[in-house]
């Protein structure tokens, strides 16, 4: 195979993995906007309309434990192939929820089906691509995972307008139904017979047990999960921040909001670039950094009221783009230490930053008193918590 063929086949794997990642931005981002007019027209508050999102979170969260180990067992495709097809049939039934309870259950059922497609996808990069390469892999794939940020929810505007809210989770069920045909026929099995017989020797319970043991491994899922506890505190409080206290209309919301993600896939571009000079773990020292300055900024300014709205979004885009540094390099750097296991540390990966995104969604929801303050310190204490874990457990001293 020639260079340009292999650059080739790489560009369109990552493109089909990016894509395999975006069921939770596109589940998430799509239908913010359409809040309001879904707890209009199901009777019930912002509070209940808002928990539909936590109670998402917190799907996604526990059902890739369950995906891992699965992947690493029975293969990449299969697993991946029964979410999807969960994810499609949930977003119907997500469609004609009648209530907000059947909505929620709904919901539920939708996130355990498509956090197979963010398992999988960093399986495979750890089946095919080196260490360093898996970092400069994560950060070409922020370009498609980005794009779902910046398109889903001026999409769900528009559909919004046209059609109402139900129309969205039909769109869902069509983007399922399309990336699971890009599976069935683009994605070629990739895990190892070694990875086979190691997930055949031991149960999840004990593979998750020899991966709990290692601290640099934790080091870099804390750092990671603590680094999106932030992102969820931003996207679970922006719709009704922007639009209800700030005064920005839902269109505008949409390109608000595509902005932030516009400063992430830019980062991890940025970060593709520096890999070639430094490692990971230097980059990773220094966005961390970054992130505390910019926590402790943003504190200052939504308790101080200084710079009304733009005194929020500066932080928060500044934010966004120090994140496409940290997802990126925290990811694989924990995926490099088990390379046997990889199944198995993509679900604790991804696990891990769901669950805690579903704790910071929850704590931003009942902290909610239509300022920007509870975001504000549910970021400090995130970038802080993730900072400590980063010094403390996972950066060689060469990287400090």
């Amino acid at each position: 195979m020639t260079e340009t063929q292999t650059r080739s086949s790489t560009f369109g794997i990552v493109m089909l993995l990016g894509t395999m990642t975006a069921f939770a931005p596109m589940s998430i981002d799509m239908y913010l906007p359409a809040f309001p007019a879904i707890g209009r027209d199901l009777h019930t508050t912002p509070q209940a309309v808002q928990s539909s999102l936590a109670i998402f979170f917190a799907g996604l969260a526990f059902g890739q434990f369950f995906v891992g180990p699965a992947s690493d067992r029975f293969g990449r495709r299969l697993p991946v192939l029964i979410g999807i097809s969960v994810y499609v049939a949930s977003s119907i039934a997500c469609a004609l929820a009648p209530t907000i309870e059947v909505l929620w259950a709904a919901r539920v059922a939708q996130a355990l089906g498509g956090c197979a497609g963010a398992v999988v996808s960093r399986a495979v990069v750890r089946d095919l691509f080196s260490n360093q390469e898996m970092a400069r892999i994560f950060s070409l794939m922020s370009l498609v995972m980005g794009m779902a940020p910046i398109l889903a929810p001026m999409l769900g505007g528009i559909v919004l307008s046209l059609a109402g809210w139900r129309a969205i989770f039909w769109c869902l069920a069509v983007f399922g139904t399309t990336v699971g045909l890009a599976v069935i026929f683009l994605l070629k099995e990739t895990r190892s017979p070694e990875t086979a017989a190691q997930a055949r020797a031991e149960n999840p319970f004990q593979a998750y047990g020899i991966l709990l043991k290692n601290p640099r491994l934790m080091g870099y899922l804390l750092a990671g999960a603590l680094n999106s506890a932030c992102l969820f505190a931003y996207v679970s409080s922006s719709a009704d921040l922007f639009i209800t206290t700030y005064g920005i209309s839902p269109g505008q919301f949409g390109l608000y909001f595509g902005v932030n993600a516009v400063g992430l896939i830019g980062a991890g571009q940025v970060n593709r670039h520096l890999l070639h000079r430094h490692s990971l773990d230097r980059i990773l020292s220094v966005a961390s950094l970054v992130t505390l300055v910019v926590g402790v900024l943003m504190m200052v300014t939504t308790w101080t009221g200084f710079g009304g709205f733009w005194g929020v979004f500066l932080p928060i885009f500044a934010l966004m783009t120090t994140f496409g540094f940290m997802q990126s390099n925290t990811a694989a750097g924990a995926l490099s230490i088990d390379p046997l296991r990889a199944g198995s540390v993509a679900a604790m990966l991804g696990g891990s930053s769901f669950g805690v995104g579903a704790l910071s969604s929850a704590l931003a929801g009942m902290m909610h008193d239509g300022s920007a303050k509870p975001m504000a310190l549910i970021i400090l204490v995130s970038v802080f918590g993730s900072s400590l874990a980063l010094y403390s457990l996972a950066l060689p001293k060469s990287a400090r």
